[in-house]
């Protein structure tokens, strides 16, 4: 075993510690909880729908502790400020000067707990600090600590009074992952926990090693043959016709941007990287090609009055596009080093 892959795996090892740890609290929910240490690994944002209860704010609040980092969360109401997130400036009378009060977006974690009932305003307020890392308070830039993770909530129930997110801001998230109910013997361990004496969580990683972690992912191998495969995918989306899908034209208002090609070999490597691999395999990619364009999809009238979902569409995309064949490990492994 080589240097490279001998730490690909201690590297690894750290992430099972720290999934490990959240599942002591979070039960079930395996793929959820994949895509958010893929998202944090990756550096995107994570946008999750699925109705209450389902464990959303533990999972980034459990998360948070296991790292050392901060946690903070806002709740989207319809009379929230931009002020209420980014911060303000505030006039101290005892000194007679202004100060700079820094919002709830300055920490590791945010949870924007149903972003969807915030007026488009205040929901762009957030578009600089998960692009730029950073906000812009009277004139000045302040940076938000890293890692800097936002995992936005939807609720897919009681849709009045609510607020579609602007396409900006939607293709901004690396991945919309759908949580779905607990399976009946998992809601009986939840009721047992819940219930039961209160479980704390140590922390297994800080800020600072999840930072090098993510550089560690960028190093991640990935073959110009897969490269090509996410590239011919998300091309897809935007003209399905040429790809043999000419069904699909009048389904798809726009496709997905090349914000979804970056997001796919990005989100691949941090799966590789999981998955104790220096390379990106296909199934790398294709497994997270759901969760990267079903939010990005604009779709027509005529797919709606026909019922044709997001999901569905990629399924078809995917089924009509051939997969590249698996690098050998000694094809990877020279260019890799």
């Amino acid at each position: 075993m080589n240097d490279q892959t001998r730490g690909a795996v201690d590297s690894a090892e750290l992430m099972e510690r720290l999934l490990y740890e959240v599942k002591r609290v979070v039960v079930g929910q395996d793929h959820f909880l994949e895509r958010v240490l893929v998202a944090i690994l990756a550096g995107g944002h994570l946008l999750v729908e699925g109705v209450p209860g389902l464990a959303k704010t533990l999972t980034v609040k459990t998360l948070a502790r296991t790292m050392s980092g901060s946690f903070k969360r806002i709740q989207f109401t319809p009379d929230l400020l931009p002020a209420d997130l980014i911060g303000t400036r505030m006039y101290n009378q005892g000194t007679g000067e202004f100060s700079t009060v820094r919002g709830p977006v300055f920490a590791n974690l945010l949870l924007a707990d149903e972003i969807n009932r915030a007026p488009a305003k205040v929901q762009s307020a957030l578009l600089e600090v998960m692009e730029e890392k950073q906000v812009t308070i009277a004139g000045e830039s302040h940076l938000v600590p890293t890692p800097f993770l936002v995992m936005a909530t939807q609720n897919p129930i009681e849709t009045e009074g609510t607020y579609p997110l602007p396409e900006a801001q939607v293709d901004r998230f690396l991945m919309k992952v759908l949580v779905g109910y607990p399976s009946e013997e998992e809601e009986a361990v939840i009721v047992n926990r819940v219930t039961g004496p209160s479980i704390s969580v140590s922390p297994i990683a800080t800020p600072e090693r999840l930072t090098s972690l993510q550089d560690e992912c960028g190093r991640i191998y990935v073959d110009p043959s897969l490269l090509q495969y996410a590239v011919r995918v998300v091309a897809a989306t935007r003209k399905p016709g040429g790809y043999g899908l000419e069904d699909l034209d009048r389904y798809i208002a726009f496709g997905a941007s090349p914000r979804a090609t970056i997001g796919l070999i990005e989100g691949a490597r941090a799966l590789a990287f999981l998955r104790r691999r220096h390379y990106a395999l296909p199934e790398d990619v294709v497994d997270l090609v759901p969760d990267v364009l079903r939010h990005r999809l604009v779709l027509s009238y005529e797919a709606m009055s026909d019922g044709v979902t997001a999901d569905q569409l990629v399924t078809r995309i995917l089924q009509a596009l051939p997969v590249p064949e698996r690098p050998l490990e000694s094809h990877v492994r020279a260019p890799a080093q």
